[in-house]
Order: structure tokens, then C-alpha cells, then sequence
């Protein structure tokens, strides 16, 4: 694939990645040919729209979601919008990410698959830092999404000091909520992604801050700037 189509494949898989979210909270979505929408707000940290093309206009992410009350966000992918006018401000920058498919250049560390309730809670509790109210933001129904994949990765003694979401959708893998906890490397984490990842399909996703550099490393390139924004 080249950049473009990498590009579109990260917006698009992330759209479907924030959809799995969603009815992992019992929330239904829409997703149109410029716009995904949920009309209700999202579950902590996922936007309620996204916008799919470059073309797509301020109406396209806010007609259909929750207005009524503060806090509704909208991931705006190619960083085009102007939603100041709508009662939104930037919230934050980040890069859209992307990896052509082919096996992982680098040796993975061990991983394993949270595929239990309580492999989840462990996993959720590693990734939000101990926060009760975030690691609830993984809900068990997740576990029965098939394009989803919740990986962890174990230190010496069992506890999980690593992990990321894989979501399957749009001719990718996309890579979410990686971390690496207690001193763990990134690098060893986004290996093991890359080595859970299927190797025949590219891989995608976005980064921003110091959280962009070991993406990098791993073998991604930068595909384009996206912007997330806020309403007051």
C-alpha cells in the first residue's frame, strides 16, 4: 500500500476500532461515507464522530451526536476542520502511523491473549495505572468481538507490564492503547504487537508526544497529522 491507501486504512480501521468500543458499552453507531457517529456519548477517552474523508465538512461529525451537554469530542483525521465555530476546541495533535505488511524485523517477547473476564481485569488494571474508574472502560463483551485481540505481555513474576489492542478491520491491524509499565521498553511491547499482528496485512494507528519515537523505531512511518476536539 502506499501512503494514501495506508492512510485511509488507519482511519477507517480506528473508526471501527472506536465502534467495537462502543457496543462493547452497548452503544449503537452509524457510519456514513464521510462521517462514523455515535448519537450517545461515547465511553471514556472515544470520540463521538470521525471523520472518514478529507472532504468531510464540520456538519458531517456533529449532526448525530450529543450536543446537548458538554463533553462531546470528535476526532477530526485529516486535520481540516475548524469546529470552533460548532463549540469545540483542539483537545490535542497526533500522527497517524502506519507499517506496509510483512513479518516483524526484531525477536517479540513472550505475549499472551487476555482472553478471560480475568485476564481482561488484570490487563485493564496493568494498562490504567491501577485507576479502577479507566481500567472499567474494558468491559468483558469485548472479549466476543472476533476482531479484537487484547494483548498482554508478562513480566518475570506473571503480572502483566505491557500490552496494546489489535483491532481487525479495513485491510489492517490497527494498534491501540499500547503501554509498558514498570520500566518495561516499548520497543519490547510494540514487537510483541507486531508479532501477534497478522503478517500478510499492513499495520496502523496513531501516536503523539514521546509515545510517537518507539513507533517509529518499530518500523512505522508518519502518514498525516490528525487533530482531536472538544466541546465546551
Amino acid at each position: 500500500m502506499i501512503n494514501e491507501e495506508l492512510l485511509t486504512a488507519a482511519v477507517r480501521n480506528n473508526a471501527e476500532w472506536c465502534g467495537s468500543m462502543c457496543r462493547a458499552h452497548g452503544l449503537t453507531t452509524a457510519t456514513g461515507p464521510r462521517a462514523w457517529t455515535s448519537p450517545h456519548r461515547t465511553p471514556l477517552y472515544y470520540p463521538d464522530a470521525v471523520s472518514l474523508a478529507a472532504d468531510a465538512t464540520a456538519a458531517d461529525v456533529v449532526t448525530g451526536i450529543d450536543l446537548t451537554g458538554p463533553g462531546a469530542s470528535v476526532k477530526d483525521s485529516y486535520a481540516r476542520l475548524d469546529l470552533a465555530p460548532e463549540g469545540f476546541r483542539p483537545l490535542f495533535d497526533a500522527t497517524w502511523i502506519g507499517r506496509p505488511a510483512g513479518a516483524p524485523a526484531v525477536p517479540a517477547p513472550s505475549w499472551t491473549r487476555a482472553g478471560s473476564p480475568e485476564a481482561l481485569a488484570a490487563w485493564a488494571h496493568a494498562w490504567s495505572g491501577g485507576d479502577a474508574d479507566e481500567a472499567a472502560l474494558f468491559r468483558p463483551a469485548l472479549l466476543d468481538d472476533p476482531a479484537v485481540t487484547v494483548l498482554a505481555v508478562p513480566g518475570a513474576d506473571g503480572r502483566v507490564v505491557g500490552g496494546a489492542v489489535l483491532s481487525t478491520g479495513a485491510g489492517a491491524t490497527g494498534v491501540s492503547n499500547l503501554f509498558a509499565a514498570d520500566g518495561t521498553d516499548p520497543a519490547a511491547v510494540w514487537a510483541a504487537a507486531l508479532a501477534a499482528a497478522d503478517p500478510a496485512v499492513p499495520v496502523v494507528g496513531y501516536e503523539s508526544g514521546d509515545d510517537l519515537a518507539p513507533a517509529l523505531a518499530a518500523g512505522f512511518t508518519e502518514l498525516g497529522p490528525l487533530r482531536v476536539w472538544l466541546a465546551a
